[in-house]
């Protein structure tokens, strides 16, 4: 950010810039999960910056740069759509973009990026399209729901409301301007183009997961303009700038409190999760660890949780020392895991096919699913697992999370298709410590 408004503008305006991108909460903290918005926003701000200098001296060098930003970009995540799509706004609306068609430059960069989706293209290709079916239909309701109408107040909640309102602002005035050229015409594009197209995504898209994150690369470059567009106005913009970066440094500051408290072993995320405060899915993973590690020395077998969370934790825990497996739970199919599982050869049907009959340590996370899907889903686990004998449950955060240990053997028969029974001891032991709790 500091490198693009220095280019742009000059060196105060990008200080000023690098300072502002990182007191904007949603960016400052974005790289503490390890998810692919970090390099995919990461590409998307390197391919504006490219995108500027390309179109200000069309040299072949800059549309390289480009196209390897937006390769990146491909390869990151699926939504490396939403910059090509405001890219191909920029060169129909603006006198500048639409002059950009002529130059090989710009058909040079997309080659280059073109690159990026060969991966995606063989993933997709042998998964028989699993990876586009599921972002593009499979977690989307393609369905108006009102409630995505909050998302204004939510990104005023993640930015601190008085940067967002300055942010919008900024990104009326950029296109207002666009018609000035650079590199107003840009960053007004660009950025109106992520800010109006996901708020109308969200209207009708995905609106069970986080989302917060999505318009971040079109707020971005808004930084660059921010200062500049507040010097040149009244006197009490200065004003409103201070107050706006003190809140914003602390919302910063307090997540980072928070974030920071979270990763204090479990004293800090117990407390939080004891207050209602924090994800039960990010606790508990270490005593789930370390049961699954002395349940499974004394009943040596194949290591089994009833959905790919749970896989991933005991997964993580034990080092990776021994191959674990997972049941075909509604939740791996939600998340879009289901085919990965496939792939490597660690759903049901392959521990059916490779350990039939071999004795195994079964590790069920009984609220892993919502309330409604729950007695469903643990009363089909019989048939999973052949004669299952209850070890060991672990009753975490005031019940808040539950996880049981069963063990019993891996049935042989394919195709996988279990009937839901009341009688199931996995399904009865859970209810009976559900109704202890009241």
């Amino acid at each position: 950010m500091r490198a693009l408004a220095r280019e742009q503008f000059d060196e105060k305006t990008g200080w000023q810039a690098g300072a502002l991108c990182l007191v904007l909460p949603l960016a400052g903290s974005l790289g503490v999960m390890a998810l692919p918005d970090v390099p995919l926003t990461v590409a998307i701000t390197a391919a504006a910056w490219a995108l500027m200098r390309a179109m200000a001296g069309h040299r072949l060098r800059e549309w390289f740069w480009l196209g390897l930003a937006l390769g990146a970009c491909w390869l990151a995540h699926y939504r490396a759509a939403m910059p090509v799509l405001a890219g191909v706004l920029l060169l129909l609306i603006t006198p500048r973009g639409r002059g950009q068609w002529r130059r090989p430059g710009l058909w040079f960069a997309m080659g280059v990026a073109g690159l990026g989706l060969v991966p995606l293209a063989i993933s997709n290709w042998q998964q028989g399209g699993a990876g586009v079916t599921f972002q593009v239909v499979e977690r989307n309701p393609w369905q108006f729901h009102a409630d995505a109408l909050a998302q204004p107040l939510e990104q005023a909640i993640a930015c601190t409301p008085l940067l967002y309102a300055l942010l919008l602002w900024a990104a009326w005035r950029c296109w207002r301007r666009r018609g000035d050229g650079a590199p107003w015409d840009v960053i007004g594009v660009y950025s109106a183009g992520f800010i109006v197209l996901y708020f109308v995504l969200g209207l009708f898209a995905d609106d069970v997961r986080f989302r917060a994150h999505w318009p971040l690369p079109g707020y971005l470059p808004l930084l660059a303009v921010l200062p500049v567009l507040l010097r040149e106005g009244a006197p009490w913009r200065r004003g409103w700038i201070a107050a706006a970066v003190a809140l914003a440094m602390a919302g910063q500051l307090g997540g980072l409190a928070y974030l920071g408290l979270a990763a204090s072993r479990e004293q800090g995320a117990g407390m939080l999760a004891g207050f209602k405060a924090f994800p039960t899915r990010f606790v508990g993973w270490r005593e789930s660890g370390d049961a699954t590690r002395a349940l499974l020395a004394q009943h040596p077998g194949v290591v089994v949780a009833d959905n790919f969370m749970m896989a991933a934790e005991i997964d993580f825990q034990l080092g990776g020392s021994v191959p674990v497996y997972v049941l075909d739970s509604p939740l791996n199919a939600k998340h879009g895991r289901a085919p990965q599982l496939a792939a490597w050869q660690r759903d049901e049907t392959a521990l059916r096919r490779l350990h039939g009959g071999a004795p195994m340590l079964l590790v069920v996370d009984e609220k892993a699913l919502r309330v409604h899907d729950r007695a469903s889903w643990l009363r089909t686990l019989c048939g999973r697992v052949a004669g299952p004998l209850p070890l060991r449950r672990l009753d975490l955060y005031d019940g808040r999370r539950r996880v049981s240990f069963y063990a019993g053997r891996v049935p042989s028969a394919l195709p996988v298709s279990p009937a839901a029974d009341e009688r199931c001891t996995v399904w009865q032991w859970a209810h009976d410590a559900e109704s202890a709790r009241y």
